[in-house]
């Protein structure tokens, strides 16, 4: 099966997980993907194939070679962000991307300008797949699925491949922070994993964000406005205060590379009562305790300045920067590097502007780091996925299975 119609079959799916769902997976919806993989995954060969009572798809691509090589793993995750609907996904195939502005939605006046996400210049010449504006894609992470997927029916149709066993994971809710809650890795059984969920086919990321959630409930005063003086405090008004004494320029909209940043990403309320929620998040842990410094201060001043507890604010550890666990383990970076030097790719070494479920396997005793997927501008309308980027995905993954037992035959594309 072309890489482009098996991305295409998965995006079909509406995979979108849920905030505030407490069930695993979070929505029934990510199951009927993990089924369908369950099944694909059994045609292409694979054993121990299955899924859990907690969505979680498991299989082993068994070895041909009396099991010489590392057992290497390779991790995607099936939902897709809460932030934009993945409903009734209407993709367009644009080949040879010429280079210019791309009408996605006429009628709501949306276009993918290469003058603003400049990230279209990389695939210029390629074959790439937008949204018609109205939905997000689903290439995070549904392309990360379409690669493994990929190699894996390379592997079933090349029995000469040799390799030793290779574990394949799909995770349900990665984009809600529970990727990894219920993951068995003694189950999994491998020595190592990769997680395919970056970007830049090229990208190859070790490091990530430690994250916090942080929740402010503000409790107000309500009287009736008209009589009001002297006696109303007004919980909205004050969550826009508490929100304004965080220091702005530690707005996502500020910051690149490794800065660090504060983003609302709830507010509600009235006179009464008001909630935010924000996600804190920076690569140095020291500078992460500073932000969440800021947050207690600004809670003990208001509290202060009233004269009571109308404040309360709890924080919630998300996951930490796998880096510390990474860098014991240089081999697994190294060897991605010399793979894609051999597949033509200048590696780019790039800081995680987020969290994936590596992180938290790393920190559980399966080292992780991240590989690129050729997906951009993820969680949005302007989502886009480069189909050539998909299939060099797979010729870096066949490279790497290939560096890592010696096998020095010639891999066919």
């Amino acid at each position: 099966m072309k890489i482009e119609n098996r991305f295409l079959k998965y995006v079909s799916f509406d995979t979108q997980s849920d905030p505030y769902s407490t069930t695993s997976p979070s929505s029934k919806k990510q199951r009927e993907l993990g089924e369908f993989l369950v099944e694909e995954m059994r045609i292409l060969g694979l054993v121990n194939v299955n899924i859990d009572e907690f969505g979680i798809v498991y299989g082993t691509i068994p070895s041909n070679n009396n099991h010489q090589g590392d057992v290497i793993g390779f991790i995607a995750h099936m939902d897709t962000s809460p932030d934009a609907s993945g409903k009734d996904i209407h993709p367009q195939i644009i080949r040879e991307y010429d280079g210019k502005c791309i009408t996605l939605n006429q009628p709501k006046d949306i276009y993918l300008d290469p003058q603003e996400f400049h990230d279209l210049y990389d695939v210029i010449g390629h074959d790439i797949i937008t949204t018609d504006g109205t939905t997000l894609l689903g290439a995070d992470d549904k392309a990360g699925i379409a690669i493994i997927m990929s190699m894996a029916e390379y592997l079933y149709k090349h029995p000469e491949f040799k390799h030793n066993d290779i574990q394949i994971a799909f995770t349900p809710d990665e984009e809600v922070g529970r990727g990894t809650e219920h993951f068995d890795i003694k189950k999994f059984h491998a020595d190592y994993a990769y997680t395919l969920d970056g970007g830049h086919i090229a990208e190859l990321s070790f490091e990530n964000f430690n994250a916090y959630q942080v929740i402010v409930d503000i409790e107000g005063k309500s009287i009736h406005p008209g009589t009001a003086k002297n006696k109303m405090i007004n919980a909205a008004n004050l969550a826009v205060q508490f929100d304004q004494l965080l220091p702005a320029q530690k707005k996502p909209e500020y910051t690149e590379n490794y800065d660090g940043f504060h983003h609302l990403s709830l507010i509600k309320g009235n006179c009464e009562k008001a909630k935010l929620e924000y996600i804190v998040r920076d690569h140095d842990f020291s500078n992460l305790k500073q932000q969440l410094n800021d947050f207690k201060r600004i809670q003990a001043y208001l509290n202060s300045y009233y004269g009571k507890e109308l404040v309360t604010v709890s924080m919630k550890e998300q996951y930490l920067n796998m880096k510390e666990i990474i860098e014991n383990y240089p081999n697994i970076v190294e060897q991605v590097e010399t793979a894609m030097n051999d597949v033509g790719l200048k590696p780019r070494i790039t800081p995680i502007r987020g969290g994936t479920d590596g992180a938290n396997l790393s920190f559980m005793g399966l080292p992780c780091p991240n590989l690129g997927t050729g997906g951009f501008n993820y969680h949005g309308p302007y989502e886009f996925v480069s189909i050539t980027m998909m299939k060099k995905g797979v010729e870096l993954l066949l490279r790497l299975l290939k560096n890592n037992v010696y096998n020095q035959e010639t891999i066919p594309f």
